[in-house]
């Protein structure tokens, strides 16, 4: 009976998504436009976004969505991290540039490189100083100012823009792109071309029993958790996600509910005010449904998104993809 109701119920989601995905692409607009000062719902932890709402504005050169996108980036917002370099805290300052560079941001007269209140405005702090630096330098300010955080002001000035180094290279692309998850949009979202085929994989797994950890192997028999799922259907169609679900959310920008398109990601938190806590995602197919591998004893099916615990969307994209630290 289930795979019957399945298979039926799967006509129509095959027609809402041709609508939405083909059709309706060719009413929309740009997609995110750059220089958005608002953050995206969620995106930045609540015990976070005060400050890098405020801080992210201390200069031009800098955003809240890009300080944000540059916190996660360095620290995926763990305000613990130590990395092999001996960088430290959610800003990931290296000790020598902290006693420098490092500010008392929350006025309690000492400047702590492990406590959000002094390192993410000195970030922003840092950010803006080093923007000066480069302010004559050809190209973007933004771009220049994150090389110059990441191989230093000299070998920016010195290379006239971003220099030809690998690391820096990605380093501001990867946060540029991620600026995009973590800003407010202010225009509608363009449709991505690979949404039908991630549905599709999606729709062929309807009716395989949930399980926990599940990747589809054929050692699990081909099962699925939620992410697992949502993971092996953008692989179908060449986006590599994250595992988790609090990750696949940074893949991209955020459709608001009434601009969801079928093939967008959708949310779902105990917490509606911060990403990390998301616990679910699933395949957004038209109509106010989602496919989705919803909990042990349940198989893949379609589910409605209008819950109290929807948290929000993503609309994935190769470059949002692409940008994602490999460890958060």
């Amino acid at each position: 009976m289930i795979g019957g109701a399945a298979g039926a119920l799967g006509v129509s989601f095959v027609m809402l998504l041709v609508v939405g995905v083909y059709i309706v692409a060719g009413n929309l607009v740009n997609g995110v436009t750059s220089g958005s000062r608002g953050l995206a719902k969620g995106a930045v932890p609540a015990a976070y976004k005060s400050l890098v709402q405020r801080w992210g504005n201390l200069c031009p050169a800098l955003t809240p969505a890009l300080l944000a996108a540059q916190l996660y980036q360095e620290s995926g917002w763990n305000p613990t991290v130590v990395s092999p370099a001996d960088a430290r805290g959610i800003a990931q300052f290296i000790p020598s540039t902290w006693a420098t560079h490092g500010i008392d941001g929350d006025g309690d007269g000492k400047r702590d490189i492990w406590d959000p209140d002094d390192a993410i405005p000195s970030a922003a702090s840092y950010d803006c100083e080093l923007a000066k630096y480069v302010k004559d330098v050809p190209g973007d300010v933004s771009d220049n100012m994150l090389a110059a955080y990441n191989a230093g002001a000299y070998r920016v000035i010195r290379a006239g823009g971003v220099p030809a180094i690998s690391e820096t290279q990605n380093y501001v692309k990867r946060i540029r792109s991620l600026e995009k998850s973590f800003a407010a949009p202010v225009s509608r979202l363009d449709p991505t071309r690979q949404a039908a085929g991630a549905i599709a994989f999606a729709q062929s797994r309807l009716g395989t029993p949930y399980l926990w950890g599940g990747n589809g192997t054929p050692e699990q028999g081909g099962r699925f958790d939620c992410s697992g799922l949502t993971k092996a259907a953008y692989e179908k169609v060449g986006i590599t996600l994250p595992r988790v679900a609090n990750d696949q959310y940074n893949a991209g920008p955020h459709p608001s509910r009434d601009e969801l398109l079928p093939g967008d990601l959708v949310f779902f938190s105990d917490d509606l005010t911060d990403s990390r806590a998301i616990r679910h995602v699933g395949i957004y197919v038209g109509g106010g449904y989602m496919i989705d591998a919803p909990r042990t004893g349940a198989v893949i099916r379609f589910d409605p998104i209008d819950t109290p615990d929807y948290f929000g969307a993503t609309r994935v994209t190769e470059e949002g993809a692409q940008a994602l630290p490999t460890a958060v």
